[in-house]
C-alpha cells in the first residue's frame, strides 16, 4: 500500500521523536542530506548511518556504520537506499530495535515482502514517500512557498 491518509501520516510523523537515516550522504545537495538536516531542524533526533561515512559528524551526530551501531532506541528506520537493498535493512531494524514503530521507505522506495515483515511484527510501513515533504505538507510550511497542499489551517 502506498495511499496514505492525511491523518494517518500526521500521526506517524506526531509520534516519532527518534529517526535513523539509513544511507543519510555528507553531501549537502543530496536529498538524503537535506532531508536529515531538515528533520533535525525540526526537533527529531536524527543518527545517521552510513558505512562509507561511519566516524564523520553530521547534524551533530556521529555517522555510524550499522543499524547495529546506533545507540537509542529508535521510533522510525528512513531508508535512502534502492529498493533492493530494503531487506537486510528491515531485517536489521527489526533485530536493532525491539519498540521500533515505523519503517519509512523514501520516494521510489519500495518493498512489499520486506513491509509485509516489518507489519507482521506490528511496525508501521510507508513506501514511496518522504518525511520531510510530507512534515512541510501536513504541518503547513508548503504553503508559505504558495503550494496548495490540500490541508486547510488558519497558519499563514
Amino acid at each position: 500500500m502506498t495511499e496514505y491518509s492525511d491523518s494517518f501520516l500526521r500521526s506517524v510523523l506526531t509520534r516519532t521523536r527518534v529517526i535513523a537515516v539509513v544511507g543519510v550522504s555528507a553531501n549537502p545537495v543530496r536529498p538524503s542530506y537535506f532531508v536529515a538536516r531538515y528533520l533535525t531542524l525540526k526537533g527529531f533526533e536524527v543518527h545517521p548511518v552510513n558505512p562509507g561515512q561511519a566516524g564523520k559528524v553530521l547534524f551533530g551526530r556521529e555517522v555510524v556504520a550499522s543499524l547495529e551501531d546506533v545507540r537509542a532506541e529508535v521510533d522510525m528506520v528512513d531508508i535512502f537506499r534502492r529498493s533492493e537493498a530494503v531487506p537486510p535493512i528491515v531485517d536489521a531494524a527489526l533485530e536493532a530495535f525491539p519498540r521500533l514503530k515505523t519503517i519509512w521507505m523514501q520516494i521510489g522506495v519500495e518493498h512489499a515482502e520486506a513491509a509485509a515483515k516489518a507489519e507482521a511484527r506490528g511496525v508501521t510501513v510507508i513506501q514511496n514517500r518522504c518525511p520531510k515533504i510530507e512534515y512541510q505538507r501536513l504541518f503547513g510550511e508548503l504553503r508559505m512557498g504558495g503550494f496548495a497542499t490540500g490541508v486547510i489551517s488558519s497558519k499563514l
